[in-house]
Order: structure tokens, then sequence, then C-alpha cells
């Protein structure tokens, strides 16, 4: 048979309590106030407007097909319309998609950025700041992007695939858009509204007590390798190797 084991992540590099990139340290404890001040620091870094009181939605990503950034940005503009939120998109890769983070930048200066360059501080800025984490893969074989966010308080919504729907609880640790199309070369009108719908229903969800349980129940998990390193043993010592 086969046997799925989720990665583990690296839990010294991705510490709230420690990490040296973040305008205020916190733990599970301190996390609300603490990523509000993170947020206003964001939104100052990267030249939005500072207001707390303004959902946070972060996309962190490479700019492939895999990660879904075309269906992210198409979706843009029907949260807009909706919503006050404040976006920030961060990512290199394929030139095509790159122009397509900063053309949404442009059709939206006072509430999106787009960041087309690698920038280590930023992403974990971002991961501390954001009040939700995107993930739109259109595949996605385990994931580590959604471990950090959890790491930092941050609930994740995220494509429906692979790891994500093993490491993410809807309601408890973030939201489920459902399954996105894997045409690479199509960016689907259903998925669209997929993507579209479920940040819509998160952000109305920040600044709610159930909000609050949730960036609680995101960092008192052990995402350590310590869980799957065990299976790992255990799958290797069932093999008899």
């Amino acid at each position: 048979g086969i046997t799925g084991i989720v990665n583990g992540m690296d839990v010294s590099e991705w510490d709230p309590t420690k990490d040296k990139f973040l305008a205020v340290n916190y733990d599970a404890t301190t996390a609300l106030e603490a990523k509000a001040l993170n947020k206003e620091a964001l939104q100052a870094e990267v030249g939005l407007p500072v207001d707390r009181k303004v959902p946070l939605v972060a996309f962190i990503g490479r700019l492939e097909e895999q990660k879904g950034p075309d269906v992210m940005i198409a979706a843009i503009p029907e949260i807009m319309e909706e919503e006050d939120v404040q976006i920030v998109l961060l990512g290199t890769g394929k030139k095509k998609f790159e122009r397509l983070l900063k053309s949404v930048e442009e059709k939206f200066p006072g509430k999106v950025r787009a960041v087309v360059r690698f920038n280590a501080p930023l992403a974990h800025q971002m991961m501390a700041g954001a009040d939700v984490l995107a993930v739109t893969s259109r595949f996605e074989p385990c994931g580590l992007i959604q471990l950090q966010g959890m790491r930092y308080g941050t609930p994740c919504a995220c494509a429906s695939t692979g790891g994500l729907v093993d490491t993410i609880v809807e309601g408890k640790t973030g939201f489920h858009m459902g399954r996105l199309s894997v045409d690479c070369n199509v960016v689907e009108p259903a998925d669209v509204k997929k993507v579209a719908t479920t940040l819509k229903r998160a952000v109305k969800v920040v600044s709610t007590p159930a909000y609050q349980d949730m960036v609680k129940n995101c960092m008192i998990q052990d995402l350590s390798w310590k869980g799957p390193a065990k299976n790992w043993e255990d799958v290797l010592l069932g093999l008899g190797v």
C-alpha cells in the first residue's frame, strides 16, 4: 500500500518568539496584540495605509502554475468589490506572472502591494502581520507554507489538495476552498469563484472570537519534524529495512 507522511518544518528558523525580522515577538498567549502590531509594521513596510482594523491577506509563493498565482490574481477584483481588505503578494518566477502581480497592484494602489523579488525578511513579516494566508495551489504534495503560517498564528485559506487537506482543518486552523482544476493552461471561472468566496468568508471571520480561537489553535500545534520522523521510522521498520 501507499503511506502518505506530511512534512514537518524548521521550527527554529520559523519561530515567532525569537524571529529577528519581526517588529514584535510573540507566542500563543500574546499573539493577538502582537499580530496587530506586526500588521501595522508590515503595512508601513510595504506602503499600505496603516490600520490594524483592515483585514490583511498574504500570498507568498513561487510564481508558477502549480501555485495558482493567476487564479489568486483573477479573484482579487471580486474580493475588492465587497470587502475592505488589503492584500500583499510576494514572489518571483515566470515573467508573465510577475507582470500579473504588478498589474493588480496598479489597479488597486491603496489596497494591493506586489513585491516581485526574493525577500526572506518580508516573508517572515507577512507571516506575522497577515490575518489570513492564501494558498491557491492547483496541486501540492504536502506544502510548507501553510505550516509556517500556522506557526505564526495565521489561519490559511487554501485549495483542498494534497497535504493542504491533511494539515488545515476547516473552521479550526483555516478555510478550505475546494479542489482547483489541475489544468495549468486555463484559469477556470469556477476556481476564481472558489478563491474569492473563501477569502471573503475568511475576511468576515477576522476580528471575531472564532478567529481568535483559530489563531490559538494554529499556534499550539507541534509542527516540527518530531511526528513525521516517527512516522517515517515506523514505515521503514515495518518494511524490515
